[in-house]
């Protein structure tokens, strides 16, 4: 029991990411503990050295930045940076990710769940006006945000679709498929249209690569949600396109947030603003085409684009040093692939691993989405358990 202490600690650790933050981080610290009293041999995977050298730079951009305290919280997220190393080393056999994988099934579907009876509590207290004012306060599951909700709910979707896909495992196949239907409604209902984006790029990778025609199910699938409208999809699809009157125009918005983000990194493409100061800084470095005073409904907390956001927060070597990490991770996922027997039943992992750093990837150019721990904790699960699997050191023990 003690020997499995660090992979049971660091799996609850990773599975309640998608309920509580402070869970998380607490069991992640114990599993950390666990990890060194027992001993066992510390690892570090592949893409310790982008991490670290992010990590190095983020430093150099708070010491540089003219508030140094404000960067701090960046900081102290270091913390959740931990949960690469700490999952890599505790996992040891597939058995083990495959009862991770399938704890973020369960949670999500049960989050998802928790998220349609808040679509129903609010649709019947504003039935009228509802579409308008669920645009601006949707569901949220477990979480305290809709777009956290979204990020980790199109995670675990994907996961929990690379299982049903290339796992040899049928045990629960109808409950796994009914929770993976649940997470997708759930996931739809939510509103987050880069989530959704990201969503079809990662079901693309993996439909694609169980046979490649299945990936007419992706444009077929939207193409039927899209004339229905349940739940007045269509119309929240579509608006981004052509906002109704009295809305926030998105596409206008992320333009104007992109173009303060360029000024930003023209003027300081080394160390960036310094982090956390996007907020305190936007007029300084808004072109002229942004209206001023800036609209009452526009969020300018930060660029709602990692790459821009890290970018202009702590220079160009930090977004170089993401983008390498993102990279290396893909790439170390893709080519073990091709070595791999058609029935190794370590496939599914790897291909849940890169269809969820590409959808990752690319709902990141929408959302700060790396920026919320809760995301980023799951994330890092995800890739630590990619390169398990990849590791010379595992079994394929049950």
């Amino acid at each position: 029991m003690r020997q499995r202490a660090p992979a049971y600690l660091a799996g609850a650790a990773a599975a309640t990411s998608l309920v509580s933050i402070a869970a998380s981080q607490t069991l992640l610290g114990l599993a950390l503990a666990s990890l060194m009293l027992d001993r066992r041999q510390w690892r570090w995977p592949p893409v310790t050295l982008p991490l670290l050298l992010f990590m190095a730079w983020t430093l150099v951009a708070v010491a540089a930045s003219p508030d140094p305290a404000g960067g701090l919280p960046q900081v102290r997220k270091f913390y959740v940076y931990l949960m690469l190393p700490v999952v890599f080393s505790a996992f040891r056999t597939l058995a083990e990710i495959r009862w991770l994988a399938l704890a973020w099934t369960v949670v999500a579907a049960l989050s998802g769940l928790w998220g349609l009876a808040q679509y129903v509590q609010k649709y019947l207290s504003t039935p009228d006006l509802f579409y308008f004012v669920y645009s601006n306060e949707r569901i949220t599951g477990f979480q305290s945000h809709w777009m956290t909700f979204s990020g980790l709910q199109m995670m675990a979707l994907l996961i929990t679709g690379a299982m049903l896909l290339f796992s040899r495992d049928r045990r629960w196949l109808v409950w796994r498929t009914a929770a993976a239907a649940i997470i997708a409604l759930a996931l739809l209902i939510a509103y987050t249209r880069s989530m959704w984006v990201g969503a079809a790029a990662g079901a693309l990778w993996l439909l694609w690569s169980k046979k490649k025609w299945l990936v007419t199910l992706v444009p077929l699938t939207a193409a039927v949600v899209l004339a229905l409208n349940p739940f007045q999809v269509r119309d929240r699809a579509f608006a981004i396109f052509r906002p109704e009157t009295g809305t926030l125009n998105v596409t206008e918005h992320r333009a104007a947030l992109r173009a303060t983000g360029r000024e930003m990194i023209k003027a300081h493409p080394w160390v960036g603003i310094g982090p956390e100061q996007v907020e305190k800084r936007f007029l300084e470095y808004a072109p002229a085409s942004v209206p001023r005073p800036l609209p009452k409904d526009w969020y300018y907390q930060h660029l709602h684009n990692v790459y821009y956001q890290y970018a202009a927060e702590r220079g160009l070597p930090a977004l170089a040093a993401l983008l390498w990490f993102l990279g290396q991770a893909l790439f170390d996922f893709w080519r073990p692939l091709k070595a791999l027997p058609p029935d190794s039943e370590a496939r599914w992992m790897l291909h849940g691993a890169i269809a969820s750093i590409i959808a990752v990837t690319i709902s990141a150019y929408a959302e700060v989405n790396l920026g919320d721990s809760e995301v980023l904790g799951m994330f890092l699960a995800v890739v630590a358990c990619g390169y398990a699997v990849r590791s010379n050191s595992l079994t394929a023990g049950r």
